[in-house]
């Protein structure tokens, strides 16, 4: 067959020949190049969703985290309050003041808690003391013996998370604390974890899956919204953990409580659906050269060919012994413009994969502009202005304080959109953040201030102190085990040309390693690394936080500063 097919092959006229081969070698370089071109701009795509799944992700994990935190929150509110904890463990002489306890200590606590949270669902403080029963509030231990928690919540102390059979609703469990009554109560936050999860629902418009698991790999929630053949995959915790997604995009990344982990993926073959028209655009430019080349390989084949035949023509002529001819050869170079239309058609792919990516990213920049545009602090001032007003109407002091704190806290934290501040500014936002913790500690700790007065005026980045305040009292005052008061300390001062400010805890304390890993490992949300990042990123790298911890006695953290001046902005 081969044989035969070389025979035919020179057995063609030369300039069949000339335009065959100009056709053949010419494929090969635009085939490779239209190739590498879909190749690439497939790739490009790719990594770009990469990203996007990162972004995507990561704030979704933010706003997880956050609002764990907000249920760990309202739970160490019930937990710590010495109120609840009095009201369960004292004796009552009738049932009058039982039903007090109940109206003015109890029923408005989970009251306010459920219409903070709308998530909560329900409230329950299982109990073995002598108080009766009320409503779905306050219910006998026995009645939780048949739970699936149950043995778990009497045999730690620590708060946890159980999920239901149905998998519609999470319960948080913690024990109620108590110093010197041999009690159990257990209290028990229902969730609903549709409402707790549904922004994942709505991650991407389709084609997508979102998987939560706990420490244990176990499946706590699963979105997937999966077109065509994806649509029947089961995808578990265990497949994505093992990597075994090979047709996906997956990222992944940890909450920052319980050991939970996020997944979000994509399937691969989505992102290339989305660069078809680029591909058809690529496919008729190769068309298009197709085109040129054959019209200009016959007419190069016509110029190359024209001398020989005319050549041809003067041999039969000599042969036939006619002497006085004459041999005009007009040749001329057309590969110039073979590589012109070439160059224009890679000039033209360039373009277009260019023109997509940097829509993608005006798209996005766009979208996380209309996003900033949605938040409005002056909705949450006057909603925190409406709840003083009727705290102070309804007698409600305490509530009032808090709504207070809360106004004074947030508009200190936003600062106006601008990224610098003053001294005295950070520190009314974390003296303001400093009392809303005792209040929700019922005052288990103090704090004292030490403050130069002459720096107040200094303008400092955003949000210096706050998340070192954030940290001790979590970190260190809640785990403290040593008698007497608990003491968090903040003090700030000039020393020569920089200002010094110190946040001091004599709480459960940290070992040498963990206070050298705090600065360089990733945390969740607002952490330490990201302010010591952005004091050196203003200041130099002369400049940032420390830490110094002595293993159960306590912390202090050091912010290093410049006195020199910055912009507001």
């Amino acid at each position: 067959m081969i044989i035969k097919l070389k025979q035919q092959f020179r057995n063609l006229k030369f300039q069949k020949k000339i335009i065959g081969i100009s056709v053949v070698i010419s494929l090969i370089p635009i085939s490779l190049l239209g190739l590498f071109s879909y190749t690439r701009m497939r790739s490009l795509l790719i990594e770009r969703e990469k990203i996007a799944l990162q972004e995507t992700l990561h704030q979704e994990v933010m706003q997880l985290d956050h609002k764990i935190d907000s249920y760990l929150s309202t739970m160490n509110l019930i937990t710590w309050n010495e109120n609840i904890r009095l009201a369960l463990s004292q004796k009552y002489d009738s049932n009058f003041e039982m039903y007090l306890i109940y109206r003015d200590t109890i029923d408005p606590l989970f009251l306010t808690i459920r219409s903070l949270n709308t998530d909560i669902t329900a409230i329950t403080i299982y109990t073995d003391t002598a108080i009766y029963p009320h409503g779905n509030i306050l219910r006998p231990l026995t009645d939780a013996q048949d739970k699936i928690w149950f043995e778990k919540a009497c045999n730690t102390t620590a708060p946890f998370f159980s999920l239901s059979q149905d998998g519609q609703t999470l319960y948080l469990l913690c024990q109620m604390h108590y110093d010197y009554v041999q009690y159990t109560s257990i209290i028990c936050m229902v969730i609903d974890l549709q409402s707790t999860m549904l922004s994942t629902n709505n991650l991407f418009n389709d084609n997508y899956g979102f998987l939560l698991s706990n420490s244990s790999d176990e499946i706590m929630y699963q979105y997937t919204d999966l077109a065509g053949k994806y649509s029947i995959h089961e995808i578990s915790s265990d497949t994505l953990l093992n990597n075994e997604l090979t047709d996906y995009i997956t990222e992944t990344e940890k909450l920052s409580n319980f050991g939970w982990t996020a997944f979000l993926y994509r399937p691969a073959n989505s992102i290339s659906a989305a660069a078809i028209n680029i591909t058809y655009i690529v496919l008729a430019m190769i068309l298009l050269c197709i085109v040129l080349i054959f019209l200009i390989s016959t007419l190069l084949s016509k110029i190359i060919v024209s001398p020989i035949e005319k050549l041809s023509a003067n041999m039969e002529q000599v042969e036939q012994g006619n002497y006085a001819i004459e041999i005009i050869s007009n040749s001329t170079d057309e590969v110039g413009q073979l590589i012109s239309s070439f160059k224009k058609m890679v000039y033209t792919i360039n373009n277009l994969i260019n023109e997509v990516l940097l829509s993608k990213i005006r798209q996005q920049k766009y979208e996380i502009e209309i996003l900033q545009s949605q938040i409005n602090p002056h909705f949450l001032y006057n909603s925190l202005s409406l709840i003083n007003s009727k705290a102070i109407i309804a007698g409600q002091n305490d509530i009032s304080q808090m709504a207070r704190l809360l106004s004074t806290f947030y508009r200190t934290m936003l600062n106006k959109g601008q990224q610098i501040t003053t001294i005295a500014s950070e520190l009314e936002n974390t003296k303001s953040y400093i009392a809303i913790q005792q209040m929700m500690h019922s005052q288990s700790f103090d704090v004292v201030y030490d403050i130069d007065e002459n720096i107040l005026d200094y303008p400092i980045p955003n949000l210096l102190l706050q998340p070192l305040a954030e940290n001790a009292i979590i970190h260190g005052l809640d785990h403290r085990e040593l008698p007497g008061r608990a003491i968090l300390s903040i003090s700030c001062y000039q020393e020569g040309q920089d200002i010094i400010f110190k946040v001091m805890d004599n709480g459960c304390g940290m070992s040498d390693e963990e206070c050298e890993q705090i600065l360089t490992k990733d945390s969740k949300g607002y952490g330490v690394k990201n302010v010591h990042q952005r004091i050196q990123l203003y200041y130099g790298t002369e400049y940032g936080l420390t830490y110094h911890s002595t293993k159960g006695m306590g912390t202090y953290a050091l912010i290093k500063i410049s006195r020199k001046i910055l912009a507001y902005g």
